[in-house]
């Protein structure tokens, strides 16, 4: 367990000294967020795809009453 935190600690000491050096490496928050929002509009667009199908196909069920 000891081995996995110093290869932790030591992975992250080495990411955080390259973004020192490199500023620009790193995502931005615009970027982080523009991606995040159309990953939510595009799940709702499945979500909705998903509903519709569903619907659909249960009103299409004949029960014979």
């Amino acid at each position: 367990m000891r081995t996995c935190s110093v290869l932790l600690v030591s992975a992250l000491h080495a990411r955080i000294g390259e973004l020192r050096r490199n500023p620009d490496a790193g995502y931005t928050t615009e970027t982080v967020l523009v991606t995040a929002l159309l990953l939510v509009v595009a799940a709702l667009v499945v979500v909705g795809i998903i509903v519709a199908k569903v619907t659909a196909k249960a009103n299409g069920i004949d029960l014979g009453l």
